[in-house]
Protein backbone atom coordinates (compact mmCIF):
# COMPACT_ATOMS: atom_id res chain seq x y z
CA UNK A 1 0.00 0.00 0.00
CA UNK A 2 2.56 2.25 0.66
CA UNK A 3 4.15 2.83 -2.49
CA UNK A 4 0.70 3.19 -3.93
CA UNK A 5 0.43 6.06 -1.77
CA UNK A 6 3.79 7.23 -2.67
CA UNK A 7 3.13 7.19 -6.19
CA UNK A 8 -0.06 8.93 -5.68
CA UNK A 9 1.66 11.77 -3.81
CA UNK A 10 4.09 12.43 -6.38
CA UNK A 11 4.18 15.35 -8.30
CA UNK A 12 2.94 15.40 -11.83
CA UNK A 13 1.47 11.79 -11.14
CA UNK A 14 -2.42 12.38 -12.07
CA UNK A 15 -4.85 9.18 -13.09
CA UNK A 16 -3.75 9.82 -16.85
CA UNK A 17 0.28 9.56 -15.99
CA UNK A 18 -0.35 6.75 -13.73
CA UNK A 19 -2.49 4.62 -16.18
CA UNK A 20 0.21 4.66 -18.38
CA UNK A 21 2.47 4.30 -15.55
CA UNK A 22 0.53 0.76 -14.61
CA UNK A 23 -0.60 -0.35 -17.85
CA UNK A 24 3.80 -0.24 -18.94
CA UNK A 25 4.95 -2.03 -15.47
CA UNK A 26 1.82 -3.42 -13.81
CA UNK A 27 1.93 -2.32 -10.39
CA UNK A 28 3.23 0.41 -8.26
CA UNK A 29 6.12 -1.35 -7.03
CA UNK A 30 7.53 -1.97 -10.56
CA UNK A 31 6.92 2.01 -11.22
CA UNK A 32 9.76 2.47 -8.40
CA UNK A 33 11.62 -0.07 -10.20
CA UNK A 34 11.88 1.03 -13.13
CA UNK A 35 15.02 2.45 -15.21
CA UNK A 36 14.90 6.15 -15.90
CA UNK A 37 15.39 5.11 -19.62
CA UNK A 38 11.98 3.34 -19.23
CA UNK A 39 10.01 6.38 -17.56
CA UNK A 40 11.66 8.94 -20.21
CA UNK A 41 10.10 7.29 -23.05
CA UNK A 42 6.70 7.99 -21.20
CA UNK A 43 7.14 11.22 -21.66
CA UNK A 44 7.11 12.30 -17.46
CA UNK A 45 8.49 15.39 -16.89
CA UNK A 46 11.90 15.63 -15.49
CA UNK A 47 10.88 16.30 -12.36
CA UNK A 48 8.58 13.30 -12.02
CA UNK A 49 11.23 11.25 -13.02
CA UNK A 50 14.05 11.97 -10.32
CA UNK A 51 11.42 11.78 -7.64
CA UNK A 52 10.50 8.56 -8.64
CA UNK A 53 14.15 7.25 -8.95
CA UNK A 54 14.77 8.44 -5.27
CA UNK A 55 11.64 7.52 -3.92
CA UNK A 56 11.28 11.23 -2.54
CA UNK A 57 7.57 10.13 -1.39
CA UNK A 58 7.76 6.64 0.52
CA UNK A 59 8.53 7.82 3.94
CA UNK A 60 6.38 10.18 3.52
CA UNK A 61 3.64 7.87 2.57
CA UNK A 62 3.90 6.22 5.75
CA UNK A 63 3.27 8.99 7.84
CA UNK A 64 0.47 9.89 5.05
CA UNK A 65 -1.17 6.45 6.57
CA UNK A 66 -1.03 7.40 9.67
CA UNK A 67 -2.26 10.34 9.94
CA UNK A 68 -5.38 9.41 7.54
CA UNK A 69 -5.34 6.44 10.83
CA UNK A 70 -5.42 9.41 13.38
CA UNK A 71 -8.72 11.16 11.83
CA UNK A 72 -10.51 7.60 11.77
CA UNK A 73 -10.05 7.37 7.97
CA UNK A 74 -8.45 4.76 5.31
CA UNK A 75 -6.69 4.64 2.11
CA UNK A 76 -7.82 2.35 -0.31
CA UNK A 77 -5.89 1.92 -3.42
CA UNK A 78 -6.49 0.64 -7.22
CA UNK A 79 -5.74 -2.86 -6.58
CA UNK A 80 -7.14 -3.68 -3.17
CA UNK A 81 -10.72 -5.28 -3.57
CA UNK A 82 -12.19 -2.44 -0.99
CA UNK A 83 -12.34 -0.09 -4.24
CA UNK A 84 -15.81 0.40 -5.54
CA UNK A 85 -16.33 -1.76 -8.32
CA UNK A 86 -18.00 1.02 -10.85
CA UNK A 87 -14.99 3.77 -10.13
CA UNK A 88 -12.59 1.48 -11.16
CA UNK A 89 -14.47 0.27 -14.12
CA UNK A 90 -13.77 4.04 -15.76
CA UNK A 91 -11.27 5.57 -18.00
CA UNK A 92 -8.18 6.42 -15.74
CA UNK A 93 -9.39 5.69 -12.44
CA UNK A 94 -7.73 7.07 -8.79
CA UNK A 95 -4.59 5.14 -7.51
CA UNK A 96 -5.94 5.91 -4.14
CA UNK A 97 -9.29 7.20 -2.77
CA UNK A 98 -9.18 8.71 1.12
CA UNK A 99 -12.29 7.96 2.86
CA UNK A 100 -14.03 8.41 6.16
CA UNK A 101 -17.18 7.29 7.89
CA UNK A 102 -18.94 4.27 6.29
CA UNK A 103 -17.48 4.05 3.19
CA UNK A 104 -18.16 -0.30 3.00
CA UNK A 105 -22.04 0.71 3.47
CA UNK A 106 -22.12 3.27 1.36
CA UNK A 107 -19.99 1.33 -1.75
CA UNK A 108 -22.80 -1.74 -1.27
CA UNK A 109 -25.51 0.66 -1.84
CA UNK A 110 -26.64 1.38 -5.53
CA UNK A 111 -25.58 5.17 -5.86
CA UNK A 112 -26.80 8.11 -7.85
CA UNK A 113 -25.39 11.91 -8.20
CA UNK A 114 -27.36 14.68 -7.62
CA UNK A 115 -25.38 17.92 -8.41
CA UNK A 116 -26.22 21.35 -9.99
CA UNK A 117 -26.24 24.99 -9.37
CA UNK A 118 -24.09 26.88 -6.28
CA UNK A 119 -26.76 29.33 -6.99
CA UNK A 120 -29.23 27.65 -6.68
CA UNK A 121 -33.39 28.90 -6.68
CA UNK A 122 -35.79 27.53 -3.34
CA UNK A 123 -37.59 25.71 -6.43
CA UNK A 124 -34.24 23.70 -7.28
CA UNK A 125 -33.17 23.32 -3.68
CA UNK A 126 -36.83 21.67 -2.43
CA UNK A 127 -36.34 19.60 -5.94
CA UNK A 128 -32.71 18.22 -4.91
CA UNK A 129 -33.58 17.99 -1.43
CA UNK A 130 -37.26 15.89 -2.13
CA UNK A 131 -35.91 13.31 -4.36
CA UNK A 132 -33.00 12.48 -2.54
CA UNK A 133 -34.64 11.85 0.25
CA UNK A 134 -37.28 9.52 -1.46
CA UNK A 135 -33.95 7.57 -3.06
CA UNK A 136 -32.40 7.64 0.18
CA UNK A 137 -35.22 6.28 1.76
CA UNK A 138 -35.53 3.17 -0.95
CA UNK A 139 -31.75 2.26 0.41
CA UNK A 140 -29.74 4.45 -2.74
CA UNK A 141 -26.95 6.24 -1.58
CA UNK A 142 -27.02 9.84 -2.58
CA UNK A 143 -23.04 10.92 -4.21
CA UNK A 144 -22.92 14.72 -4.33
CA UNK A 145 -19.62 17.49 -4.14
CA UNK A 146 -20.71 19.15 -1.19
CA UNK A 147 -20.78 22.35 -2.72
CA UNK A 148 -23.13 25.11 -2.43
CA UNK A 149 -26.56 24.96 -3.74
CA UNK A 150 -27.79 21.73 -4.86
CA UNK A 151 -25.02 19.55 -3.77
CA UNK A 152 -25.51 20.37 -0.19
CA UNK A 153 -29.51 20.10 -0.79
CA UNK A 154 -28.58 16.87 -1.86
CA UNK A 155 -26.80 15.91 0.97
CA UNK A 156 -29.21 17.46 3.49
CA UNK A 157 -32.11 15.33 1.36
CA UNK A 158 -30.28 11.79 2.14
CA UNK A 159 -29.65 12.62 5.95
CA UNK A 160 -33.48 13.22 6.12
CA UNK A 161 -34.54 10.79 3.96
CA UNK A 162 -32.66 8.62 6.55
CA UNK A 163 -30.39 6.72 4.17
CA UNK A 164 -26.81 7.15 3.65
CA UNK A 165 -24.63 9.80 1.14
CA UNK A 166 -21.09 10.74 0.00
CA UNK A 167 -19.60 13.93 -0.24
CA UNK A 168 -17.12 14.10 -2.58
CA UNK A 169 -14.03 16.16 -2.31
CA UNK A 170 -11.94 18.51 -4.10
CA UNK A 171 -9.23 18.94 -0.83
CA UNK A 172 -8.01 16.42 1.14
CA UNK A 173 -10.67 14.63 3.57
CA UNK A 174 -8.57 16.95 6.60
CA UNK A 175 -10.76 19.91 5.27
CA UNK A 176 -14.13 20.92 4.47
CA UNK A 177 -14.87 23.35 1.30
CA UNK A 178 -16.86 25.59 1.60
CA UNK A 179 -16.12 26.09 5.41
CA UNK A 180 -20.01 26.56 6.17
CA UNK A 181 -20.86 23.21 5.24
CA UNK A 182 -18.55 21.97 8.22
CA UNK A 183 -22.04 21.11 10.04
CA UNK A 184 -23.21 19.01 7.21
CA UNK A 185 -20.03 16.99 7.04
CA UNK A 186 -20.45 16.21 10.53
CA UNK A 187 -24.28 15.19 9.86
CA UNK A 188 -23.11 13.19 7.06
CA UNK A 189 -20.19 11.09 8.87
CA UNK A 190 -23.18 10.78 11.80
CA UNK A 191 -25.76 9.69 9.65
CA UNK A 192 -23.59 6.68 8.44
CA UNK A 193 -22.56 8.54 5.19
CA UNK A 194 -19.16 8.91 3.98
CA UNK A 195 -16.54 11.27 2.86
CA UNK A 196 -14.86 10.72 -0.14
CA UNK A 197 -11.60 12.00 -1.99
CA UNK A 198 -8.72 11.41 -4.41
CA UNK A 199 -6.17 14.12 -3.09
CA UNK A 200 -3.56 13.34 -0.19
CA UNK A 201 -4.27 15.22 3.19
CA UNK A 202 -3.61 19.22 3.06
CA UNK A 203 -4.50 19.74 -0.54
CA UNK A 204 -6.33 23.26 -0.84
CA UNK A 205 -9.67 24.05 -2.75
CA UNK A 206 -7.62 24.84 -6.06
CA UNK A 207 -10.33 25.16 -9.29
CA UNK A 208 -7.99 22.39 -11.16
CA UNK A 209 -8.83 20.17 -8.69
CA UNK A 210 -12.96 20.17 -9.16
CA UNK A 211 -13.04 18.07 -12.40
CA UNK A 212 -11.25 15.39 -10.85
CA UNK A 213 -13.91 15.34 -8.05
CA UNK A 214 -16.89 15.49 -10.47
CA UNK A 215 -15.19 12.59 -12.30
CA UNK A 216 -15.37 10.31 -9.11
CA UNK A 217 -18.86 11.74 -8.34
CA UNK A 218 -20.05 10.31 -11.71
CA UNK A 219 -17.91 7.39 -11.35
CA UNK A 220 -19.41 5.97 -8.30
CA UNK A 221 -22.35 6.15 -9.45
CA UNK A 222 -25.11 4.03 -11.68
CA UNK A 223 -26.25 7.55 -13.13
CA UNK A 224 -25.92 11.35 -12.66
CA UNK A 225 -29.14 13.39 -11.81
CA UNK A 226 -28.72 17.56 -12.83
CA UNK A 227 -30.76 20.16 -10.32
CA UNK A 228 -30.24 23.68 -12.31
CA UNK A 229 -27.57 24.50 -14.15
CA UNK A 230 -26.33 27.68 -16.08
CA UNK A 231 -25.39 27.98 -19.22
CA UNK A 232 -22.02 27.35 -18.37
CA UNK A 233 -22.42 25.30 -15.04
CA UNK A 234 -19.37 22.82 -14.24
CA UNK A 235 -22.22 20.08 -13.73
CA UNK A 236 -22.95 20.50 -17.18
CA UNK A 237 -18.87 18.72 -17.00
CA UNK A 238 -20.14 16.32 -14.66
CA UNK A 239 -23.23 15.09 -17.22
CA UNK A 240 -20.77 14.96 -20.28
CA UNK A 241 -18.20 12.94 -18.12
CA UNK A 242 -21.32 10.43 -17.08
CA UNK A 243 -21.91 9.87 -20.74
CA UNK A 244 -18.47 9.46 -21.28
CA UNK A 245 -18.40 6.50 -18.76
CA UNK A 246 -21.65 5.32 -19.76
CA UNK A 247 -23.91 6.35 -16.74
CA UNK A 248 -27.45 7.57 -17.32
CA UNK A 249 -27.63 11.37 -17.74
CA UNK A 250 -31.20 12.86 -16.17
CA UNK A 251 -32.10 16.19 -15.42
CA UNK A 252 -35.17 18.12 -13.58
CA UNK A 253 -36.92 20.41 -16.19
CA UNK A 254 -37.19 24.16 -15.28
CA UNK A 255 -38.82 27.47 -15.80
CA UNK A 256 -37.65 28.70 -19.23
CA UNK A 257 -37.28 32.17 -18.31
CA UNK A 258 -34.47 31.11 -15.59
CA UNK A 259 -30.97 31.06 -16.09
CA UNK A 260 -30.26 28.34 -13.60
CA UNK A 261 -32.69 25.95 -15.86
CA UNK A 262 -30.52 26.90 -19.12
CA UNK A 263 -28.17 23.69 -18.81
CA UNK A 264 -31.08 21.16 -17.52
CA UNK A 265 -33.44 22.12 -20.21
CA UNK A 266 -30.91 21.87 -23.12
CA UNK A 267 -29.81 18.59 -21.56
CA UNK A 268 -33.36 17.10 -22.00
CA UNK A 269 -33.40 18.35 -25.41
CA UNK A 270 -30.09 16.54 -25.83
CA UNK A 271 -31.79 13.38 -25.02
CA UNK A 272 -30.99 13.36 -20.63
CA UNK A 273 -33.91 12.02 -19.13
CA UNK A 274 -36.76 13.64 -17.72
CA UNK A 275 -37.01 13.38 -13.99
CA UNK A 276 -40.36 14.35 -12.38
CA UNK A 277 -40.15 12.18 -9.20
CA UNK A 278 -37.82 8.90 -8.02
CA UNK A 279 -40.05 6.28 -10.17
CA UNK A 280 -37.98 8.05 -13.39
CA UNK A 281 -34.91 7.81 -11.69
CA UNK A 282 -35.01 4.06 -10.76
CA UNK A 283 -36.72 3.22 -14.15
CA UNK A 284 -32.76 4.38 -15.16
CA UNK A 285 -31.66 0.87 -13.24
CA UNK A 286 -30.21 -2.28 -14.39
CA UNK A 287 -33.69 -4.72 -13.88
CA UNK A 288 -31.70 -6.70 -10.89
CA UNK A 289 -30.56 -3.31 -9.11
CA UNK A 290 -34.17 -1.79 -9.39
CA UNK A 291 -35.83 -4.79 -8.75
CA UNK A 292 -33.59 -5.18 -4.70
CA UNK A 293 -34.92 -1.08 -4.25
CA UNK A 294 -36.15 -1.22 -0.60
CA UNK A 295 -40.03 -0.54 -0.78
CA UNK A 296 -41.38 3.05 -0.18
CA UNK A 297 -41.79 3.66 4.32
CA UNK A 298 -44.33 6.26 3.44
CA UNK A 299 -47.15 3.43 3.76
CA UNK A 300 -50.84 4.51 2.44
CA UNK A 301 -53.83 5.23 4.97
CA UNK A 302 -55.60 1.92 4.35
CA UNK A 303 -52.05 0.02 5.28
CA UNK A 304 -52.50 -1.51 1.80
CA UNK A 305 -48.33 -0.96 0.96
CA UNK A 306 -46.73 2.01 -0.77
CA UNK A 307 -48.07 5.17 -1.65
CA UNK A 308 -46.95 6.59 -4.66
CA UNK A 309 -47.58 9.98 -3.66
CA UNK A 310 -46.21 11.70 -0.52
CA UNK A 311 -48.01 13.47 1.58
CA UNK A 312 -47.69 17.00 3.12
CA UNK A 313 -46.26 16.62 6.56
CA UNK A 314 -46.94 18.78 8.83
CA UNK A 315 -44.15 19.29 11.72
CA UNK A 316 -45.74 18.86 15.59
CA UNK A 317 -45.47 21.14 18.63
CA UNK A 318 -45.45 24.31 16.97
CA UNK A 319 -47.01 26.93 18.92
CA UNK A 320 -49.46 29.53 17.18
CA UNK A 321 -46.83 31.85 16.02
CA UNK A 322 -45.32 29.03 14.43
CA UNK A 323 -48.38 27.71 13.00
CA UNK A 324 -49.39 30.89 11.65
CA UNK A 325 -46.28 31.55 9.72
CA UNK A 326 -45.88 28.12 8.36
CA UNK A 327 -48.90 28.28 6.57
CA UNK A 328 -48.11 31.52 4.86
CA UNK A 329 -44.87 30.13 3.64
CA UNK A 330 -44.65 27.63 0.52
CA UNK A 331 -41.84 25.55 -0.72
CA UNK A 332 -41.20 26.83 -3.88
CA UNK A 333 -42.10 30.35 -3.36
CA UNK A 334 -39.82 32.84 -1.14
CA UNK A 335 -41.94 34.81 1.20
CA UNK A 336 -40.67 38.18 2.20
CA UNK A 337 -40.94 39.23 5.89
CA UNK A 338 -43.13 42.35 5.09
CA UNK A 339 -45.92 40.24 3.65
CA UNK A 340 -45.83 37.83 6.46
CA UNK A 341 -45.88 40.27 9.08
CA UNK A 342 -48.86 41.57 7.08
CA UNK A 343 -50.41 39.04 6.81
CA UNK A 344 -49.87 37.03 10.05
CA UNK A 345 -51.39 39.28 12.08
CA UNK A 346 -48.17 39.39 14.59
CA UNK A 347 -46.59 42.06 16.18
CA UNK A 348 -42.58 42.27 14.27
CA UNK A 349 -41.50 40.57 18.00
CA UNK A 350 -43.77 37.68 17.95
CA UNK A 351 -43.21 37.02 14.63
CA UNK A 352 -39.53 37.31 14.41
CA UNK A 353 -39.62 35.07 16.82
CA UNK A 354 -41.52 32.63 15.48
CA UNK A 355 -39.48 31.99 12.12
CA UNK A 356 -36.40 32.23 14.98
CA UNK A 357 -38.03 29.19 16.43
CA UNK A 358 -38.86 27.34 12.82
CA UNK A 359 -35.31 28.30 11.79
CA UNK A 360 -33.45 26.15 15.19
CA UNK A 361 -35.74 23.18 13.83
CA UNK A 362 -34.41 23.59 10.14
CA UNK A 363 -38.25 23.60 9.04
CA UNK A 364 -37.85 26.81 7.28
CA UNK A 365 -35.17 28.23 4.60
CA UNK A 366 -34.14 31.84 5.56
CA UNK A 367 -33.34 33.07 1.91
CA UNK A 368 -31.00 36.52 1.01
CA UNK A 369 -33.33 39.90 1.04
CA UNK A 370 -35.29 38.89 4.30
CA UNK A 371 -37.21 36.30 2.18
CA UNK A 372 -38.52 32.88 3.81
CA UNK A 373 -39.21 29.27 2.40
CA UNK A 374 -40.86 26.35 3.65
CA UNK A 375 -38.64 23.32 3.39
CA UNK A 376 -39.90 20.58 1.74
CA UNK A 377 -40.87 16.91 3.62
Amino acid sequence: MKLWIALNMTPGIGPRAATRLLERFGSADAVFQARRSELEQLRLQPETIESLIKREFEDAADKEFERVKALGGDILILDDGNYPAYLREIADPPLTLYVRGDWQGCFNQPGVAVVGSRKASTYGENAAELLSGDLAARGICIISGLARGIDAAAHKGAIKGGGKTIAVLGTGIDSVYPRENTRLVREILESGGAVVSQFPLGTPPIGENFPYRNRIISGLSLGVLIVEATENSGSLITARLAAEQDREVMAVPGNITSRNSFGTNYLIKAGAKLVQQWQDIVAEFPSDVAAAILPPRIESENGGGASQQRPELRPSGMNDSESRVWDLLSPDEPVHIDVLLDRSGLSFGDLNSALVGLDIRDLIRVLPGKNYARRQF
